[in-house]
């Protein structure tokens, strides 16, 4: 896993195993949405805002917009590179870019946006100070 991600892009290895294809051991489409999710979590954590302090707080992340494009099918046992990388933050949601790629073929392209939400009553809260600070520092190329 690649901790460095004060260029604004995280990487995240996947490998993908035979419970995430179809019968003809081509990634089946949701699951890059799984890696992508994956990627973002841990590019959160790296940058301090993991769930162990978001939870405490009452707060949690939903995704709220996804578009995505396929280029090319992973295969079984193929070795994955998740990449998220955010591009605006405002009050409660964050925007990010993801790639899925294989060596430099890039596979899958993704627009996310997340947002923060009361974990009680998913009504929409505002992004934790520090955490938006941060995010906006690495949108910032700060």
């Amino acid at each position: 896993m690649r901790r460095d991600v004060s260029d604004g892009e995280f990487s995240l290895p996947v490998r993908v195993y035979i419970e995430d294809t179809d019968a003809g051991g081509i990634v089946y489409y949701v699951n890059y949405l799984k890696f992508m999710e994956r990627a973002r979590t841990e590019y959160l954590r790296e940058l301090g805002s993991g769930w162990d302090t978001l939870l405490p707080g009452g707060l949690m992340f939903v995704v709220r917009d996804a578009a995505l494009t396929w280029y090319a099918p992973a295969r079984l046992d193929d070795l994955l590179s998740v990449t998220a990388a955010p591009h605006r933050a405002s009050g409660a949601t964050v925007a990010l870019t993801q790639l899925v790629r294989r060596g430099a073929e890039l596979l899958v392209a993704g627009e996310i946006t997340i947002a923060c939400v009361d974990g009680g009553t998913l009504r929409p809260r505002r992004i934790p100070r520090d955490m938006l600070a941060t995010l906006r520092g690495v949108i910032a190329g700060e």
